[in-house]
């Protein structure tokens, strides 16, 4: 049903099919793998995550329980999924997790941090060594320490700043492959 190279260490026994696991991953029990996702080398995925269809987890990425990651969306390489505001080596109870969602769509930059406790939104982007600690709206471009909003982006990943309709309460952008973006304002 799904392919787990020899070298993988695989504890979950709920991976989809057409899924594959590649070089050293670890993947923990209770870890849920949806349908046709790549697990690059050396991925850490944690108890009780949640990683839905489609999904591309380049190499190096930790992902660590309290993380849910919705359909279609890319993980670029050691992306680190944080669980914990206020970790201390010396207390760890599962009551400290944070949860963490990553919505359909979205896409992480190469050497990123998604401290615990934010969204990523629909069709978001984060961009390349970015340390994101605030939640990140739909369609929205973030990038830098702390990650900020930079513009916005289209399902298909290019940036759009082509205003096509405008009022008080939601900005119309239009992206060259067709699409159109909403943006509510102040939301």
């Amino acid at each position: 049903m799904f392919y787990a190279h020899p070298t993988a260490i695989i504890e979950s026994d709920i991976i989809g099919e057409g899924t594959k696991i590649w070089h050293f991953a670890h993947v923990r029990e209770g870890a849920r793998i949806g349908k046709n996702c790549i697990i690059g080398k050396d991925v850490y995925i944690d108890r009780d995550v949640l990683i839905g269809n489609n999904v591309k987890i380049q190499n190096f990425v930790s992902v660590y329980k309290g993380v849910t990651i919705e359909d279609d969306v890319f993980v670029g390489p050691s992306v680190t999924f944080t669980n914990d505001l206020y970790p201390r080596a010396f207390i760890w109870e599962d009551e400290k997790i944070i949860p963490t969602l990553v919505k359909k769509g979205a896409s992480i930059g190469a050497n990123s941090v998604i401290v615990c406790g934010v969204e990523i939104g629909d069709y978001a982007m984060v961009g390349a060594g970015s340390v994101v600690t605030k939640t990140v709206i739909p369609h929205g471009l973030y990038y830098g320490n702390p990650a900020k909003l930079r513009g916005y982006v289209c399902k298909c990943g290019k940036r759009v700043d082509k205003i096509v309709n405008e009022d008080d309460k939601v900005v119309v952008y239009s992206c060259g492959c067709g699409e159109r973006v909403e943006v509510i304002k102040n939301g």
